[in-house]
């Protein structure tokens, strides 16, 4: 299993992830004092393979739901996939996303945290893929639960457009031809 894989089915990875069987495994948090709120659970991973985006969610939302306070009541979510177009109009082959292992989890988890406790919301989730991936295949999942829609909404759209501008990852286009090329910035919002 590669280095930023987890044993867990979920698919736990980076500082902030705990190793199966010890609580509920949700990424995250310390003990609270008393009339704080506690602070967000973070799940984040990195899949070197195809990941399902909707048995992800799901998982999530069970482990949420076991909570003894009980699951948030509003969750907002986000899956990209890969277009079928590279940037210049050609059909693409497969994208693929190099990062820096360690960084590029830290730089997760600092993302996803600084989100989450920006908008008060309960738990934030993000998979995302790296290495080789196809077009119509899940690169990226984003879900925000919260107590209310608008800072689940809020937080799930800036957490995307901070992992898309400002996390490490670098991307290169596979045309069908065989040629490939480096992506130069992201895609427009």
């Amino acid at each position: 299993m590669p280095a930023t894989s987890h044993p867990d089915p979920a698919g736990s990875v980076g500082p902030s992830a705990r190793p199966p069987g010890s609580g509920s495994g949700i990424a995250g948090g310390s003990s609270t004092p008393a009339g704080s709120s506690p602070p967000p659970q973070l799940r984040l991973s990195l899949h070197p393979e195809r990941f399902e985006a909707g048995r992800a969610l799901e998982q999530w939302q069970e482990q949420l739901a076991a909570d003894p306070s009980g699951a948030p009541a509003a969750t907002a979510l986000f899956i990209g996939r890969v277009r079928g177009q590279g940037a210049a109009g050609q059909r693409l082959e497969a994208l693929e996303l190099e990062h820096y292992p360690g960084m590029t989890e830290t730089q997760l988890h600092s993302l996803a945290s600084a989100c989450a406790e920006r908008h008060g919301v309960a738990a934030v989730l993000v998979q995302h893929r790296v290495g080789r991936v196809l077009p119509g295949e899940a690169i990226v999942l984003v879900a925000v639960a919260a107590d209310r829609r608008g800072p689940a909404q809020r937080c799930c759209q800036e957490l995307l457009e901070a992992l898309k501008h400002e996390a490490p990852f670098w991307k290169r286009e596979w045309r069908l031809d065989g040629s490939n090329q480096w992506v130069d910035g992201n895609t427009p919002f």
